[in-house]
């Protein structure tokens, strides 16, 4: 299954139509509600959805939609648009630039294209499989890292860690040169743009992920969860995310020194 210039412009215009929505709020007084995993939801999230979902079932309306706000609408296409209007809401609700909105378009389960949007600052990854990454237009390309030892890793924070989870990655993070906490879906956008090495998560969701893949593979790095495997519909959602290839293997047997 493949995408057309029309899917990427589509792409772009639903970045547009969530940041619209979002920036009234950024800074300002909203509702925050907490959902039943006890994560915060706000006024903008779901304005941001809201406003993606009118323009998908108004310009595709064959294509599934699966939403962390709204849920999922079946499609009868084979492809499935994947939402996070607000990817970082504690950071969104803090006055923190650094979360985003992530579009995903999928095909029989896997990621085709994907769009990191961070509103505020206006800043926009653009990834499609066989295609450059785009950074606001350009193309952008991941940075080589010899060795562990000298990486910047980056995670959102040790408390989404699972304890078993968390004890493998605190083994790999002693083998880094660095680790930034913090930066949710930004982070990703970093090690597409050559800044961070690597990303590595546990336990996230489709609409956490989709987006990142394109972006990621398409600057040049990669993107797999811990066994080494690629990233879809059916993963579970442990994530590493390098920028140099070549480290992948040692960033997996660094998180299986873990006992």
């Amino acid at each position: 299954m493949s995408f057309t210039e029309n899917d990427i412009a589509l792409a772009n215009a639903l970045a547009d139509a969530a940041g619209q929505a979002i920036r009234p709020f950024f800074r300002a007084r909203f509702e925050i509600e907490t959902k039943d995993d006890s994560s915060p939801v706000t006024q903008a999230d779901r304005a941001a959805e809201a406003a993606m979902r009118r323009l998908i079932e108004a310009e595709r309306p064959r294509d599934g939609i699966i939403g962390e706000e709204y849920g999922e609408k079946p499609g009868t296409s084979g492809r499935t648009w994947v939402l996070d209007p607000i990817d970082g809401t504690r950071s969104f609700i803090a006055g923190r630039p650094i979360f985003g909105t992530l579009i995903a378009l999928l095909g029989e389960g896997w990621p085709m294209i994907g769009v990191i949007d961070q509103p505020i600052g206006r800043e926009r990854w653009l990834g499609a499989v066989g295609r450059k990454t785009l950074f606001n237009g350009d193309p952008v390309t991941t940075r080589a890292c010899r060795a562990l030892d000298t990486a910047i890793l980056a995670t959102t924070g040790p408390q989404f860690f699972s304890p078993h989870s968390a004890e493998h990655f605190s083994m790999l993070a002693r083998q880094c040169g660095d680790t930034l906490f913090g930066g949710d879906c930004y982070n990703y956008g970093l090690v597409a743009s050559g800044h961070v090495d690597l990303v590595v998560e546990s336990g996230l969701k489709l609409h956490d992920f989709a987006a990142l893949v394109p972006v990621v593979e398409g600057a040049g790095g990669r993107m797999c969860d811990w066994n080494g495997d690629p990233l879809g519909e059916q993963s579970r959602g442990d994530v590493i995310a390098a920028g140099d290839p070549a480290r992948i293997d040692d960033i997996i047997e660094g998180l299986a020194c873990a006992h």
